[in-house]
């Protein structure tokens, strides 16, 4: 829904799913308030989160203090931006200055934040209003999205069995699917956006290593974790992922690292670019229903005059997946390893027993992974070679119900691990439905060619004519 739409209806529970550029033109133009909007939001939010656990916590009071701030620089010539007065959520990984950031554990110390962290900071900044942190899996290691220990996120994309909503920024995936907050921050070790934004059909973007800054984020695996946006609209992701951009003194990853617009040519289309997937032989992991909504949206890149070619990948799938699971074990292991083997350890057991199998991994193992990394890496950089993106399914399966699930092996990162691997960028968009459920498209291209992801995927976006679908029942 647009301004207009705003003007004409003031505050009510469909603008809800309104992008957050829209919603930060209609503040623009005053045809709303951010007071409004955020008063409205946080009644959304104790209505439908009650049955969706989205959040962790909600801060009404800061936020309408801040919407309030917001409105009054308008008032003043005085906008810091587009996104000015615009509400989001981040993920309980995210330090919030006077806030305690628990990582989805009882096993962390409820220890208050001194400062934000700079993704955080920077979002502020732009006058945005954090509305509150957003439930993870313990220590942001799994991919169901489930979570004993805290709160289980329910996926809203069916309203009548509860289902997975993807991990392990499950609560992002939720807050933005559900119409809480246009925007929600998450992190990425091993498909940890893209995988709840496949399953609850929304958009969320695996950044480029150092083009946005992680410190006071709790980390899983360094080497891996990325911080990146989830929103409903393409357009929303490449301005959240301008806001983010910089220098993080915390985060050494960005020292250096340019400034990139991903605006100036995010709508000049995918019409001759060559778009690179492997034959759909290889992609056999992922249910059929879904192959079938990737055979059409390959062919609608085609007709959108772009180049789509078949090439098979230097190894398979699997080999990428494998690897990066025992990467990021051998880091989570080092780092949670006190907690989990402490006397009556707080620690959900699936997430110390996966983690665990740190212990039977030494620093020469660890070497050798890192060798085999830099072989893929020079492998898959023949692979990349003539092409603007390589093209997968992001998820092989939609969200499955939750009963029962949690201790059952994830298959989500036998497509999704690969761009962590490889130092890649890629971003989740909404592909169709199988069987009234979101499937996900994933758009891989070479680090810091972020602003090629958003084209294609924008590309995809304006010729559908949009890729979120509202559910149903919130």
């Amino acid at each position: 829904m647009g301004a207009e739409t705003i003007a004409h209806e003031g505050v009510n529970m469909d603008q809800a799913f309104t992008s957050a550029a829209d919603l930060g033109r209609a503040l623009a133009q005053g045809y709303i308030t951010s007071e409004e909007l955020v008063t409205a939001a946080l009644a959304r939010i104790r209505k439908f989160d009650v049955h969706l656990n989205a959040f962790v916590e909600f801060y009404e009071q800061s936020a309408l203090i801040a919407a309030r701030e917001s409105d009054s620089r308008r008032l003043r010539n005085q906008s810091r931006g587009p996104l000015d007065g615009v509400p989001f959520a981040a993920k309980d990984l995210f330090d919030v200055e006077g806030r305690a950031t628990l990582a989805g554990s009882k096993a962390i110390t409820k220890a208050i934040a001194t400062r934000s962290a700079s993704a955080i900071k920077r979002l502020l900044d732009q006058g945005m209003v954090l509305l509150g942190k957003t439930h993870t899996v313990e220590f942001a290691y799994g991919s169901w999205g489930t979570n004993p220990s805290s709160k289980t996120p329910i996926n809203p994309r069916d309203a009548v069995v509860p289902r997975v909503p993807g991990g392990s920024s499950s609560g992002s995936g939720v807050a933005v699917a559900a119409g809480f907050v246009p925007v929600a921050l998450g992190t990425d070790t091993g498909g940890s956006i893209r995988t709840p934004s496949a399953l609850c059909g929304v958009v969320g973007m695996k950044t480029s290593l150092g083009l946005i800054g992680r410190g006071g984020v709790q980390p899983l695996a360094f080497l891996f974790d990325i911080v990146g946006p989830m929103t409903r609209t393409v357009e929303d992701a490449a301005l959240i992922l301008a806001s983010l951009q910089g220098h993080d003194p915390d985060d050494p990853s960005t020292f250096g690292v340019q400034r990139q617009d991903p605006i100036i040519d995010l709508d000049r289309g995918a019409k001759g670019l060559l778009l690179r997937h492997p034959p759909l032989a290889d992609l056999a992991a992922a249910e059929p229903g879904i192959l079938v909504q990737f055979r059409q949206t390959l062919a609608e890149f085609e007709a959108m005059g772009a180049l789509v070619e078949e090439k098979p990948l230097p190894r398979p799938l699997e080999t990428y997946a494998s690897l990066t699971a025992n990467m990021t074990t051998v880091e989570a292991w080092g780092r949670y390893r006190p907690m989990v083997q402490q006397e009556n350890s707080l620690v959900d057991p699936e997430i110390a027993k996966r983690m665990s199998r740190g212990a039977t991994m030494n620093i020469a193992d660890y070497l050798d992974y890192l060798e085999q990394r830099r072989v893929m890496q020079i492998e898959f950089d023949g692979y990349f070679s003539g092409a603007d993106a390589v093209l997968l399914p992001t998820s092989p399966i939609t969200a499955k119900p939750l009963e029962g699930i949690h201790d059952t092996p994830a298959p989500f990162g036998i497509f999704a691990r690969l761009a962590n691997l490889m130092d890649l960028a890629s971003i989740s968009i909404p592909m169709g439905e199988v069987e009234k459920l979101p499937s996900g498209l994933q758009i891989i291209v070479r680090r810091f060619a972020d602003p090629m992801a958003l084209r294609i995927a924008r590309s995809l976006e304006v010729h559908r004519g949009g890729l979120f679908v509202a559910p149903s029942g919130y």
